[in-house]
């Protein structure tokens, strides 16, 4: 599948051919290029790692990643709307992503220093916050660019196609880490096992592969004209602006509750995606080898449901999609937290893969439809806000739980009323690619 199929003759022939082509696939790519960080690092590799051999105990090691969970996220809600704001006014958006690529590259590279022994939880904890941060304030320029790259009426199909690419970049990587470093049938370099040296260095080859791939996004020509303002002026006139859009929320209900919505389903669906893995080893005593196969499973099924469901959001809209995959997504959900084993978690865990795509690509492609392309950083900024503003709440009132209950099952079940309240206020918003539609 390629830009041209996804787009037809319309991305053909919208503003330059074969070149505009190469600035699609640039943007698709980065999407290939960043996935590694979360599918390795954040959910299915290091987080099992440092819960299961770097903590004293994985209950102890889930509640202590939960908070650094919620500092990043905490961090990325306060300063996503101000970079947004600022980028606006200097239209150099792809300069704010390839500073906070390289931070969470860098960040990334270092945690192959965290050894398996206690001392060296605090240190994996503040570099994996540094890196998630960085990766979530790189995605609030990188989603800002979908509303000038996408050519009208093909925005969902773009997002989506994205989004498939990188869950299937996220896939890729997953492969090469489970085949080339961790199972020791096939890893092609001879690791000190006991020293965790097989996990740790799949955080260097996620920071190198993340760098490869979002080189030809860094070099294109995507940012287009770019302002001579001062940088003093750039953030005035950004945070000016960006409280002005804060106090005129009220008078745009449509987004406003979109974004409200937002708020609560991403925060169900991050706490679902982070910890995923660590209630598949923790409550279900999976084996890493088990868990990388089970996320190769997720991904396949994940990729192909972004793509399709892309296709469908430019045809029914994006609200109907987020209604169809939230409402999917938290059946599955329930299902996990009353699964007795292995094969109902399996059966439960793998189809959510089919919704959590779709539910992601359509809710940048319903902000992007909501965003003046001149305000495209700022705004995506406050869709950064409400996904992160209480994004910590998941996790923490996941790790809460986990102590408090002592079971990471209690934990998991927080994950159903975020879901269930973001999809009672999304039925109330109107779906911009249908005005008759409440």
């Amino acid at each position: 599948m390629t830009v041209q199929n996804v787009l037809g003759a319309h991305g053909r022939d919208a503003g330059g051919g074969a070149f505009r082509n190469s600035i699609l696939l640039s943007w698709c790519l980065y999407d290939w290029a960043n996935s590694a960080f979360p599918a390795v690092v954040s959910t299915f590799v290091f987080s099992v790692y440092f819960t299961q051999h770097v903590a004293q105990t994985a209950v102890s090691g889930s509640v202590q990643w939960s908070y650094a969970v919620t500092a990043a996220g905490l961090l990325i809600a306060v300063l996503s709307p101000f970079f947004g704001a600022i980028a606006d006014q200097t239209g150099r958006r792809k300069t704010w992503l390839i500073v906070f690529t390289m931070i969470c590259i860098v960040a990334c590279s270092l945690l192959w220093f965290v050894r398996p022994i206690a001392d060296h939880a605090a240190w994996a904890l503040v570099l994996y916050a540094v890196a998630a941060t960085a990766f979530g304030l790189a995605m609030v320029f990188y989603d800002s660019m979908l509303t000038s790259l996408a050519p009208t009426g093909y925005v969902g199909r773009l997002s989506g196609f994205g989004w498939a690419l990188g869950y299937f970049g996220g896939l890729a990587c997953l492969l090469i880490v489970l085949f080339a470093l961790v199972d020791p049938k096939t890893a092609l370099i001879e690791f000190d096992r006991s020293r965790g040296e097989h996990f740790r260095a799949a955080t260097l080859f996620v920071a190198l592969w993340y760098l490869v791939f979002a080189m030809p996004l860094f070099l294109s020509q995507v940012d287009g004209q770019q302002r001579s303002k001062p940088a003093s002026e750039s953030v005035r006139s950004g945070l000016r602006n960006l409280f002005t859009t804060i106090r005129s929320l009220p008078e745009q209900p449509v987004l406003a509750r979109f974004l409200l919505a937002h708020l609560f389903a991403t925060n169900g669906i991050t706490t679902l995606i982070l910890f995923g893995g660590v209630y598949a080893a923790g409550t279900f005593g999976f084996e890493i080898s088990e868990i990388l196969l089970f996320a190769i499973t997720l991904y396949v099924l994940a990729g192909f449901g972004a793509a399709a469901f892309g296709w469908l959001d430019d045809k029914i809209g994006p609200k109907a999609v987020i209604m169809i995959s939230l409402g999917a997504i938290l059946v599955l959900t329930a299902g996990l937290v009353l699964a007795g084993s292995k094969l109902q978690f399996w059966i439960f865990g793998a189809t959510l893969g089919v919704f959590i795509g779709p539910a992601q690509a359509a809710s940048r492609s319903m902000m992007a439809r909501l965003t003046p392309p001149p305000l495209a950083a700022e705004m995506f900024g406050l869709y950064s806000l409400a996904g992160k503003i209480t994004v910590f709440a998941g996790p923490l009132m996941f790790g809460l739980l986990t102590n408090m209950m002592a079971s990471q099952r209690a934990g998991f079940a927080v994950i159903l009323l975020f879901l269930a309240i973001g999809l009672m206020i999304l039925k109330r918003v109107q779906d911009p690619t249908r005005p008759d539609a409440g």
